[in-house]
């Protein structure tokens, strides 16, 4: 089956959807740890953070799956070699970077201050760097803790962990069984592995497990596999179907009325993957999507989107802790409004000149060197 390469529209906006979610979430959450009135328990809030990652994860599962099918339909197979390399290229330079710049610069600079970080730095060093250098920072997150600038590499974990799977299954679709068993028991040894090093309490340690497996949402990045198989493969009666305008209609009400509510059930965040996977479905490959994210301002933020996720933290802190240096005791209604729109428009700035002048160029030289 050769077909021509297929572009999708709108995923930038759904980028920048996703990443918007994160860095309100996080806002919210620095300005609960140090003592600025915030909304940070507010259902919808809390549950924004985790839903901006769940929307990453599904579009991420479909993007790397249909163009996993593109290649082995048009090569007749997948180069995993080259397929890793162009992951290195685009994930780990300013995953490293941060992690750097978390445990060796901003330690060291007052305007980056904040709580409960002296503790990150100094008991079980090694072992949180360990893990981090060897790219599994969602293992670091839950047996260590990690300082608050780089805690959302912890996603960069799953994701890559979710790479280390997929190509394999795409590959040798025919021992999919045994190469997911593998898969599975490699990841549960390593996590066992880490509890016995920590050796924490009973209760602790059902608390690690459990936070690891919140985490731990490679289904969701599935769900969003089996939306690039469905669209790759032309399943034209269940596309037309969830392509209809009243369907639409149903399904981002019924979503926008989840989300405003901030409802909390059991596996939540499965159900929102299901309308996260509708949504992506609609707005990168019907031509009658309701909703449309094609606006420069989207698209650019989309584009920046994943240094946007990795440097926000760090910015949102800086900031406040600037606030507090040259106004302190500024506590209206317009410092809260300041505090939103600077730490949105400083993290979109730092992650822009990172794109241009880090990201790009590496673009770039992965797309010629192992493109396909």
């Amino acid at each position: 089956m050769d077909k021509k390469k297929r572009y999708f529209p709108n995923l930038n906006g759904i980028r920048a959807i996703a990443a918007s979610l994160v860095v309100f979430h996080h806002l919210e959450q620095a300005k609960h740890a140090l003592g600025i009135a915030n909304v940070y328990d507010m259902p919808i809030i809390q549950h924004a953070g985790r839903l901006g990652v769940g929307l990453f994860f599904v579009l991420s599962g479909f993007l790397i799956t249909y163009l996993l099918l593109e290649e082995r339909g048009r090569f007749g197979d997948v180069d995993a070699k080259k397929f890793y390399l162009r992951r290195v290229f685009r994930i780990w330079p300013i995953y490293f970077l941060i992690i750097g710049l978390s445990f060796f610069i901003f330690p060291h600079i007052p305007i980056f201050d904040y709580p409960g970080i002296e503790e990150k730095l100094t008991i079980n060093l090694p072992e949180r760097l360990t893990l981090l250098l060897l790219v599994l920072p969602n293992f670091a997150f839950v047996l260590y803790d990690l300082p608050y600038w780089c805690a959302q590499t912890w996603s960069i974990g799953v994701e890559e962990q979710f790479y280390y799977l997929w190509p394999w299954l795409i590959k040798y679709p025919k021992k999919r069984v045994p190469i997911f068993i593998f898969f599975l028991l490699l990841t549960a040894g390593l996590l066992y592995l880490g509890l016995e090093m920590v050796d924490p309490s009973e209760e602790t340690r059902k608390s690690m497990i459990t936070t690891f497996l919140g985490q731990f949402r490679i289904q969701t990045m599935a769900l969003g596999g089996l939306c690039a198989w469905l669209v790759y493969n032309d399943k034209l009666k269940f596309l037309g179907f969830i392509f209809r305008k009243d369907v639409q209609i149903v399904a981002y009400t019924i979503l926008l009325a989840l989300f405003f509510s901030g409802v909390h059930f059991f596996g939540f965040l499965e159900v929102y993957a299901l309308f996260f996977a509708f949504f992506v479905l609609n707005v990168s490959c019907n031509p009658n999507t309701i909703v449309h994210l094609g606006h420069p301002v989207m698209d650019h933020l989309g584009k920046i989107s994943y240094g946007l996720y990795i440097y926000h933290v760090a910015v949102i802190v800086m900031i406040i802790n600037l606030f507090e240096m040259y106004a302190p005791g500024w506590r209206d209604a317009g410092y809260q409004a300041v505090l939103y729109v600077v730490s949105f428009v400083g993290s979109v700035a730092v992650a822009t000149f990172s794109f241009n002048y880090i990201e790009k160029p590496l673009l770039a030289y992965k797309d010629r060197k192992f493109g396909r």
